[in-house]
C-alpha cells in the first residue's frame, strides 16, 4: 500500500530579494501528523520558507507541493508567481500561518476574530462557525475571553487566540512562525502548552522557533538551517543530543550561553 502524499514538501528552494539570495536549494517535507521544527540564526531564511510554503512570498526556483499537488507557476526567475489563482486560495486556506505578532483584529473581539475567515471565506454558516469557535476557544484555553478585544488580553492570551483563529480553518497544517519569541517566559509557556497539545493529538505542524526545549519536545524532525541552506537535519535526538556540525555545535551552545 502507497503511503499518502506528505502534506507539504519543498524540493529545492530559492527565494532570493534583489541581489541577496536568503533560500539557496531547500528541501523539506512534512508528512500528515508530522511536527517538523526549523531552527537557525535570524537570517538563516526559517521564516522565508514558511512564507514561501504557503504562497505568501514568490520564490524563483523550485517546487512547492501541497498534498501531491504541484503549484503550478507562470514566468520565470525574478517574475516567477504562482499561476492558478484558485490554487493558491485553495492551498492558503489549507495551511494556517500563527505569526510571531499575532495580528488579531483590533476593532473585533476575540470571538469575531476567530468567525471572520470561516464565515467569509469558506462560507461557512454562522451559527456552526460560532459553536466551533467557541470549542477552540475553550481548547486554547481563553473560553472565557470570547466577548473581550485584544487590547485586552495579555499577549499570550493574544497568541492563543491566534491559534484558535488559525484552527477553525480546519486547515491541513498549521504554519507557526516564532509563535513565542514576543512573549515574556511566563505567557511563552502558555502557548508551549497550547502547541504540545495540538502535537499530542497528531496534527501536522511546521515550526520556526528559536526555543529548542520546544523543538526537541514537540517534533518528529528537525531542520537546521544556516545562511540559506539546510546544515543539518534529523530527530530531535539527533541534533540535539549529538550535533554533527561545528555550526549546529556553536548554535546551540549560543543558546545554552543565552
Amino acid at each position: 500500500m502507497s503511503l499518502p502524499a506528505p502534506v507539504i514538501e519543498i524540493r529545492n528552494l530559492h527565494k532570493s530579494y534583489g541581489s541577496l539570495e536568503v533560500l539557496k536549494g531547500v528541501d523539506i517535507t512534512a508528512p500528515a501528523g508530522h511536527v517538523v521544527s526549523m531552527i537557525g540564526s535570524s537570517g538563516s531564511g526559517k521564516s522565508t520558507l514558511l512564507r514561501c510554503a504557503n504562497l505568501l512570498e514568490d520564490s524563483q526556483q523550485g517546487e512547492v507541493i501541497f498534498m501531491g499537488e504541484p503549484v503550478t507557476w507562470k514566468g520565470s526567475g525574478m517574475t516567477r508567481h504562482p499561476g492558478d489563482k484558485r490554487q493558491m486560495i485553495r492551498i492558503r486556506t489549507n495551511l494556517s500561518m500563527v505569526f510571531q505578532q499575532f495580528n488579531l483584529w483590533a476593532h473585533m473581539t476575540i470571538l469575531q476574530n476567530v468567525m471572520e475567515a470561516p464565515v467569509t471565506v469558506l462560507k461557512r454558516d454562522r451559527a456552526e462557525v460560532e459553536a466551533k469557535a467557541r470549542d477552540y476557544l475553550d481548547k486554547v484555553g481563553i473560553g472565557d475571553k470570547a466577548d473581550a478585544y485584544p487590547a485586552q488580553l495579555s499577549g499570550g492570551q493574544q497568541q492563543r487566540a491566534a491559534i484558535a483563529r488559525a484552527l477553525a480553518m480546519e486547515p491541513k497544517a498549521l504554519l507557526f512562525d516564532e509563535p513565542t519569541s514576543a512573549l515574556d517566559p511566563e505567557l511563552e509557556q502558555e502557548v508551549v502548552r497550547v502547541i504540545k497539545a495540538l502535537a499530542e493529538e497528531g496534527r501536522t505542524m511546521v515550526l520556526v522557533t528559536h526555543d529548542m526545549k520546544m523543538a526537541a519536545d514537540v517534533s518528529d524532525h528537525v531542520v537546521f538551517l544556516h545562511q540559506g541552506k539546510i546544515e543539518e537535519e534529523g530527530s530531535p535526538e539527533e541534533l540535539f543530543g549529538n550535533p554533527r556540525s561545528d555550526r549546529l555545535r556553536g548554535f546551540l551552545r549560543a543558546g545554552q550561553a543565552a
